[in-house]
């Protein structure tokens, strides 16, 4: 166990950075059953493009529950083989009467190139995701001799008010940060560094515990200068709030 900032009687208070949607109310009553106090500071939003995955494609990969919810209704795989990175984005797609095919056992890119690497040679390969994924997945996919597309169904932005947990980092108040992806990381320290809090954020998050979903957000929070940082051996936010929530000193 780490030492955390005291705060008395005070539940301890973790700062979550998920969209301002259904996704950040579960969270903060999944925190509150934690015995925690969510800090609730979305580094997201979600613009969708209005764009669709193409209808020629053989495989069609999605990479996001936000995605697989943005084509519920007005998009049908028809003959390809649809595959989901995580089961958050299969159970949405299959909510939306959209049948999976493919679910890496590793919910990464990577796992999901080693999943499809023997079915995809001379295959046509859509990728529908944000505007901000890795080229891990699309390189991966062409290297195995896929011919790749990819559909920008939505971009993330970040919020224009976003930015109180960062306050409350630097002025050392917060005893969990749980960052949900790289550009949740990202969003955070550009905050930081345009108020000039970037080293008063990382002292003050020195006695906190951090937590990060996979390890591509693990390593880009190490390149802010974050090296301790949790990951919860499954991909999913429930098992990144325990996994803080349990490394926190309690009164």
């Amino acid at each position: 166990m780490r030492v955390t900032p005291d705060h008395g009687t005070t539940p301890p208070r973790v700062a979550v950075f998920r969209p301002d949607d259904e996704r950040m109310r579960d969270a903060i009553e999944f925190l509150e059953s934690l015995g925690v106090e969510p800090i609730a500071d979305s580094m997201l939003a979600v613009e969708p493009t209005g764009a669709l995955p193409r209808e020629d494609a053989d495989v069609v990969i999605f990479t996001s529950k936000t995605g697989a919810e943005l084509v519920a209704g007005a998009w049908t795989p028809g003959d390809a083989t649809v595959a989901a990175i995580g089961d958050p984005t299969a159970t949405a797609l299959e909510a939306a009467g959209i049948g999976v095919d493919v679910v890496p056992e590793e919910f990464s890119s990577a796992g999901l190139v080693d999943a499809l690497a023997d079915r995809i040679d001379g295959r046509r390969v859509e990728v529908a995701r944000s505007d901000h994924g890795s080229d891990v997945l699309p390189d991966g996919l062409w290297e195995c001799g896929a011919f790749v597309h990819e559909t920008v169904l939505y971009r993330l932005v970040r919020p224009p008010d976003a930015g109180n947990a960062v306050e409350m980092a630097a002025r050392g108040e917060l005893a969990g940060a749980l960052f949900t992806s790289s550009l949740t990381v990202e969003h955070f320290f550009a905050i930081a560094g345009e108020r000039d809090r970037h080293s008063a954020v990382l002292e003050g998050l020195s006695g906190a515990v951090v937590g990060a979903i996979g390890q591509p957000t693990r390593e880009t929070a190490g390149d802010h200068g974050l090296d301790d940082v949790v990951v919860p051996d499954t991909a999913d936010f429930e098992a990144l709030a325990r996994t803080v929530a349990d490394r926190i000193d309690r009164p």
